[in-house]
């Protein structure tokens, strides 16, 4: 059984950090790539950023350029990703995806997901 478990959220005061971590288990991890996406309070779920199966690459969000970073540990079959200068509008249940085909950024292209953790930033 695949699973895929989120923590690290929390609250922050605006231009903070977090650092979110997803570890997987029941599926080879290194054979997938993976992801995150956020939905906000009334809106629909979108993509963060991904990252293909060594590490090797990775795609951001406009909207997160330059502030997030997105790492894996294939060794501790962990996915990373590092939120620097947070803004109100990163406030979010952010989710971590895995995907067993090439890299995406649309929700239905990915296997198997995390059930979230809360991002609040404040001002």
């Amino acid at each position: 059984q695949v699973q895929l478990v989120e923590s690290g959220g929390g609250s922050v005061q605006a231009g903070g950090s977090l650092r979110l971590s997803c570890a997987a288990s029941g599926l080879t991890f290194s054979s997938y790539v993976m992801a995150w996406f956020r939905q906000a309070p009334g809106k629909e779920r979108e993509f963060v950023a991904h990252i293909t199966w060594r590490g090797g690459s990775s795609y951001y969000a406009d909207s997160v350029k330059g502030r997030f970073t997105i790492s894996r540990d294939n060794a501790k079959n962990t996915v990373y990703l590092q939120m620097n200068s947070l803004k109100v509008e990163d406030t979010a249940v952010y989710y971590c995806a895995a995907r067993s085909g090439l890299p995406g950024t649309r929700i239905y292209e990915y296997d198997y997901w995390g059930q979230g953790t809360q991002v609040t930033v404040s001002s």
